[in-house]
């Protein structure tokens, strides 16, 4: 086999995604650098892979890549793969290609599934722009809601309704699709405005969140009036998201319609 970095894809969930191409690769390359060699020892004993396999992940990335570029240097064919998905989208693997395109070795790419992809289209949202912002972090919302095409987060259950409170006081106006399980039996997608996701069941499971682009075209000050005529009669607090959802306008400014009203 040429020797090189092959950069290769593996499954998010159903083992049956793992290409033919990907387990010849993993097969015959000398090594693999595995973010994980626990995850891996699973997929290579279903796929009857024997390759020698080291460790390869964020804490040790630094420390280890220059040797492994120095041997791909030396001829050796080196695989990487993370524990799901395609390497260095959110995973170790990005200092590893980086280093190889430095000293100018071989690079290819065994594609596979990744989750940011599968999410986007399960959510119906407009896939022409997007941006991934990686695992969802709620110091940067407000930042991340001046983006205003599709916009694609990975989270844990353990904080999955932490993130949609939030989403709901920073992006009341953008729907949201909770994606789950992607490719497995479980796999779900749940479309709604962060608000009316308040009082879902708490998803499991791994985890994408697609928020929907902004609104195009803010309502008028008169289309306004009519929702808060409409919905007056709600407290406070329900009108405004009420409000802030149906106008594609900030919770914030919902408030302020709402006070002025009354």
């Amino acid at each position: 086999m040429q020797s090189g970095l092959y950069i290769v894809g593996t499954p998010i969930g159903n083992l049956s995604d793992m290409s033919p191409r990907a387990i010849d690769v993993l097969k015959n390359v000398d090594l693999i650098a595995a973010e994980d060699t626990r995850v891996f020892a699973k997929l290579a004993k279903h796929f009857n892979i024997k390759t020698k396999v080291i460790s390869c992940h964020e804490h040790n990335e630094q420390s280890v890549v220059d040797s492994l570029v120095e041997k791909i240097q030396n001829g050796v064919a080196i695989a990487t793969v993370s524990d799901a998905g395609m390497p260095g989208i959110s995973d170790p693997g990005f200092r590893l290609v980086r280093a190889a395109r430095t000293a100018g070795v071989p690079v290819f790419v065994v594609p596979g599934p990744t989750a940011v992809i599968s999410a986007l289209v399960l959510s119906g949202f407009p896939t022409d722009r997007f941006t991934f912002c990686g695992f969802f972090d709620a110091k940067k919302v407000h930042e991340d809601n001046k983006i205003r095409h599709t916009i694609v987060y990975y989270e844990s259950p353990n904080r999955i309704m932490d993130t949609v409170k939030v989403l709901a006081s920073v992006m009341p106006e953008r729907q949201i699709a909770i994606v789950r399980e992607i490719t497995k039996i479980y796999e779900e997608t749940i479309i709604g405005y962060p608000a009316d996701l308040l009082d879902i069941e708490p998803p499991r499971g791994e985890i994408v969140i697609v928020v929907a682009p902004a609104p195009d075209k803010k309502m008028s000050d008169k289309e306004i009036s009519d929702i808060v005529n409409d919905i007056v009669a709600k407290s406070t607090k329900s009108a405004a998201v009420d409000l802030a959802k149906r106008a594609g306008i900030s919770k914030k400014e919902a408030y302020k319609k709402l006070v002025n009203k009354e």
